[in-house]
């Protein structure tokens, strides 16, 4: 009994661990990409603009993820900010999507 509340344990332990070092794109976005996207620097579509996103989305969010990590006309990879990782980058990404539905 003790054995299987102590894997118990164990699982919500490690549960947890992967929340808190879960990307969270609102902040990644914040941090990085609002820079260029919140105000449309360098042509980069704004944040919420169905529009100015929808011709993007339909390429699919695999090669959006391709341009961002590896830059794509203005933008540089990962934004500018090569410390993110893929994981950051697809929750920025994620984000971004998401906001714009």
């Amino acid at each position: 009994m003790l054995a299987r509340i102590a894997v118990l344990f164990l699982f919500v332990v490690a549960f947890d661990a992967r929340a808190v070092l879960a990307a969270d794109g609102k902040v990644i976005y914040a941090q990085t990409c609002a820079a260029c996207h919140a105000n449309g620097v360098a042509n980069a579509p704004r944040l919420a603009d169905k529009a100015a996103w929808e011709p993007r989305l339909k390429s699919g969010k695999d090669a959006l993820l391709v341009s961002v990590l590896k830059g794509k006309g203005a933008m540089p990879p990962k934004g500018g900010n090569a410390s993110l990782s893929e994981d950051d980058v697809r929750a920025a990404l994620d984000y971004i999507v998401a906001q714009t539905r």
